[in-house]
C-alpha cells in the first residue's frame, strides 16, 4: 500500500498493479478537490492504494503537541477493483474498522458513481 501524506493530498499508482490508472487518477483528483487549499494544513482527503483497492483516508494533524507530528488517518471509504468482470465496488468502515460491501449502489464500471456516491452520503456512513 502507497500513500503520501504530503499536502499534495494523494499517492502515485506507479508500480500498482490491476487496478486502472486513470481510475486512481480520478480518486487522487477527487481526493484533491474535496478540501480547499487554504486549510489543507488542518484537514486533508487522501487516497492509499493498493493492489485491488483504494481507500478514501481522512487525514488530520495532531491535535496536541505531545501527540508528535504524525497525522492521524482515519479511513472512509474503499472502492475494490474486480479485474475479472472491470467494475468497482464500494465499501463502508464500521467502529472496528473493517469494510462492509454498501449496498445502496451496485458495482459499476464507472468509479465516478461511487465516488459521487460517497460524496452524497445520504445514510451518513462516510462522512458522518
Amino acid at each position: 500500500m502507497t500513500h503520501n501524506s504530503g499536502s499534495a493530498g494523494f499517492s502515485f499508482a506507479s508500480g500498482v498493479r490491476g487496478l486502472p490508472e486513470t481510475d486512481v487518477a480520478r480518486v487522487q483528483r477527487w481526493c484533491r478537490d474535496r478540501v480547499p487549499e487554504r486549510v489543507r494544513d488542518q484537514v486533508r482527503v487522501e487516497v492509499d492504494v493498493a493492489e485491488r483497492h483504494v481507500t478514501i483516508v481522512e487525514c488530520r494533524p495532531p491535535w496536541r503537541a505531545d501527540m508528535g507530528a504524525e497525522w492521524t488517518r482515519f479511513p472512509i471509504a474503499r472502492l475494490r477493483y474486480t479485474k475479472s468482470t472491470g467494475v468497482w465496488s464500494l465499501y463502508w468502515r464500521d467502529r472496528n474498522s473493517r469494510f462492509h460491501g454498501y449496498d445502496l449502489v451496485s458495482p459499476t464500471a464507472s468509479i465516478e458513481e461511487l465516488l459521487a456516491e460517497v460524496d452524497r452520503d445520504p445514510t451518513a456512513i462516510f462522512w458522518g
